[in-house]
């Protein structure tokens, strides 16, 4: 078992700005004129044709910011069709998504580190990856920071995803040998994820309970998920483990073993069963004394290291929100006192 180490500091002296128009100095003037190989193409392609050091996605966010003209006019959708010798002028500039891929300064919890992996502890509140509404300060922003190692791996190394407001244990690839290796151990369920979680309701079932259910896109509200019928939605199968640590007359904390690894799968079975997550909303969680987040804490993470072959295990403890937590709802869970974990 190897627990969590101290605070390492990440460093870069690039600091990219959320909204392009923030960006100065670093746009060009692009003056087009379409030939016939691109008559009756809509703008987008047209462009991607003449302008070929630019991806299409990257073009069409400059026509949606109203960075394209054509033919002197200012032309905000994707799907307008050129004509042979229609002229374009594009301002080419950073886009958010164009700078989602930058090195970023941020505190790092490292737990373990070598040459070819790097095991983190991820406070709440931290993005993983970028995406729309999160195009830096994310993980991977401080992974391109903390090391060169980042930059020669797809996704700066990283292979699995906790939610923003999920705080734990991650494994992060340094070579593409130990991404290739991890990605394959994950998605052959040779990777042990254990969670903590505190949800609403006394649990009443004893020893292990098991939810094998699977998981799709809720058919009611397509911005979460939900348990589905296999035989009317689209979904996966999902297994995850259950174990009571302590219980009360409002609250439960129990330890959650995945056995697959669909998106926000515990948070969905827990809510499944009746017990939706302390202040986690999207799944009927309300909130409990001052936890400001989805009280879920990645606890134990083990695998095979890529390249030695050894069983690598690692716990972190619960953080001090949990705790706070659990003595406010009654609940006296002590780890000493469990087999086999934190």
């Amino acid at each position: 078992m190897i627990q969590t180490t101290g605070i390492i500091s990440t460093h870069s002296a690039e600091q990219e700005a959320e909204d392009p128009s923030d960006i100065a100095g670093e746009t060009e003037l692009r003056h087009l004129v379409f030939s016939g190989d691109v008559h009756g193409e809509r703008l987008d392609r047209a462009l991607a044709f003449h302008v070929e050091e630019f991806s299409r996605s990257y073009l069409q966010q400059l026509i949606e910011l109203g960075l394209v003209q054509l033919n002197g006019r200012v032309v905000l959708k994707t799907s307008v069709k050129v004509k042979v010798g229609d002229s374009a002028v594009i301002e080419l500039r950073p886009t958010p998504q164009s700078q989602a891929f930058k090195p970023e300064s941020m505190s790092l919890d490292v737990v373990y580190e070598d040459e070819h992996v790097l095991v983190i502890n991820k406070p709440p509140g931290l993005v993983v990856h970028p995406a729309p509404g999160n195009w830096s300060g994310t993980l991977l922003n401080g992974l391109l920071a903390y090391s060169a190692h980042a930059a020669l791996v797809p996704r700066a190394g990283i292979v699995h995803r906790l939610d923003k407001d999920t705080s734990g244990l991650m494994v992060v690839a340094r070579t593409r040998l130990a991404m290739d290796f991890l990605v394959k151990a994950i998605a052959a369920r040779e990777v042990s994820r254990q969670y903590f979680a505190i949800a609403h309701k006394a649990w009443p079932w004893q020893g292990l309970k098991t939810v094998s259910a699977p998981i799709g896109r809720d058919p009611r509200n397509r911005l979460r998920m939900a348990v589905v019928d296999l035989g009317l939605h689209a979904g996966k199968e999902a297994r995850t483990d259950f174990e009571l640590l302590s219980t009360s007359q409002v609250a439960c904390w129990v330890r959650c073993i995945l056995h697959t690894g669909r998106t926000h799968q515990i948070r969905v079975h827990m809510a499944h069963l009746g017990h939706p997550l302390v202040a986690d909303p999207v799944y009927g969680g309300a909130p409990a004394a001052d936890m400001g987040r989805q009280a879920l804490h990645a606890c134990r993470l083990a695998f095979q290291h890529p390249v030695t072959g050894a069983n690598l295990t690692f716990e972190s403890p619960p953080p001090p929100d949990f705790l706070a937590l659990s003595v406010q709802l009654g609940l006296g869970y002590n780890p000493a006192t469990k087999p086999g974990g934190l």
